[in-house]
């Protein structure tokens, strides 16, 4: 199903992502998480795709097995990087063929230690792979990246908002912002979303802390994204990594409850293929599945 159709009948959607794992104990223990969160009715999940196509096949093949093997609807991540256009054709076909029609089109990002840059035959800029997908394959939805704390690339926020609005107009349906852990950030963003003339359902990014190394990775990885010093503080007080996830999924519980009463379009659950943390959020918020979360 697109996401369009999705978004057009339910105010309020969520939805979990994954990345493809590297190893065969790595495959077997994400689909033990995907079965735990299947009962979470999930509008969809997204699949990711590694820094400069790492992750291409491996992608394609988790996309396949969730498409083959559970009724969940996929979202499969697309960048950019290193990509000529002919290339790109080919992957959206095999897309097209496998049944999977939503595409997350971003620039992404290059290989670690390495400078963004384009294919020759490729795209500079994700306006330009929207673009490309809706001339090409216009039965397909298209989601962007949007980020409530500023792009780390365009320190201009005014700029910023320009470039979203470009992948808007290119034929964007709708953005999934970066993780944030102030929802202050996220309403002025939204705000100035509106104030430029963008439309679209706004979906937020949540990924709950779990543990004190991964809180640097996360920082490391979400270029830019702030750590409230509340939060951090909570965190060093945790006595053990145990300790650390109560106070994460705490917060992002918090944010999430705040984020359905503010009206928020959609949650997008970075889970990092593991489901305890958002199966706890969803039990401390007092229900099963995400029907009953949007109440």
């Amino acid at each position: 199903m697109l996401l369009k159709d999705i978004f057009s009948k339910n105010p309020m959607t969520f939805s979990f992502e994954f990345f493809p794992p590297a190893t065969e104990k790595g495959w077997e223990s994400l689909f033990h998480t995907i079965s735990d969160l299947m009962p979470l009715e999930p509008a969809y999940v997204s699949v990711t795709y590694g820094a400069g196509g790492s992750t291409r096949d491996r992608t394609h093949r988790l996309l396949a097995r969730i498409h083959r093997e559970t009724p969940l609807t996929a979202v499969a991540h697309l960048t950019c990087v290193g990509a000529s256009s002919a290339e790109i054709h080919e992957i959206l076909s095999g897309y097209d063929a496998l049944g999977v029609h939503n595409i997350l089109a971003l620039r992404g990002d290059p290989p670690a230690g390495q400078a963004f840059t384009p294919h020759p035959d490729g795209f500079l800029y994700a306006a330009d792979l929207v673009a490309y997908i809706k001339k090409h394959f216009p039965g397909m939805c298209i989601g962007v990246a949007g980020f409530p704390e500023g792009h780390p690339g365009t320190p201009n926020r005014l700029l910023e908002i320009e470039y979203l609005k470009a992948k808007v107009d290119a034929g964007a349906d709708y953005i999934v912002t970066q993780l944030f852990f102030d929802n202050r950030d996220f309403y002025d963003f939204r705000d100035r979303c509106l104030l430029a003339g963008i439309h679209v359902p706004i979906l937020a990014g949540i990924m709950p802390v779990t543990t004190r190394k991964g809180m640097e990775r996360m920082a490391e990885l979400a270029a830019g994204a702030r750590i409230p010093a509340a939060l951090l503080k909570a965190v060093y007080r945790a006595e053990s990594d145990s300790l650390v996830e109560n106070v994460g999924v705490h917060w992002a519980t918090e944010q999430v409850r705040d984020l359905i009463e503010h009206g928020v379009r959609g949650i997008h659950f970075y889970t990092l293929n593991r489901s305890p943390a958002t199966l706890r959020i969803y039990e401390a918020l007092g229900v099963k599945n995400s029907r009953n979360l949007g109440r």
